[in-house]
């Protein structure tokens, strides 16, 4: 994975996002509530809300850089609102990644 690249650095945020989401949902909010230990909750959601911000960020560079539709982002976008929804995503851009890398490699 070429993280030089917006592309790169879109799926290492994704995958780094879509994890922080489900330690939120399935570890923290249930020691919050069934527990009583709020903490963890307020120190992973911060660390889940920063790197949604820049999946955002970089969502829109990716879209403008390699010219994804608006379907595609609105794809994007909603994925990162589900549970495991940025892995599926991923999966589908590591096709997009070999493309462009065959690309540039024929070109060089």
């Amino acid at each position: 994975m070429n993280l030089k690249s917006a592309l790169g650095q879109f799926r290492v945020v994704a995958i780094a996002e879509g994890i922080s989401f489900l330690v939120l949902l399935f570890i923290a909010m249930p020691l919050k509530y069934v527990a009583g230990m709020p903490l963890y909750v307020k120190y992973t959601g911060w660390l889940h809300g920063l790197l949604f911000i820049s999946y955002l960020i970089l969502l829109i560079k990716v879209q403008s850089e390699h010219n994804w539709s608006l379907k595609k982002s609105i794809w994007a976008f909603i994925a990162s609102l589900l549970p495991f929804g940025t892995f599926v995503l991923d999966k589908q851009i590591a096709k997009e990644v070999v493309l462009v890398e065959k690309t540039v490699s024929s070109n060089q």
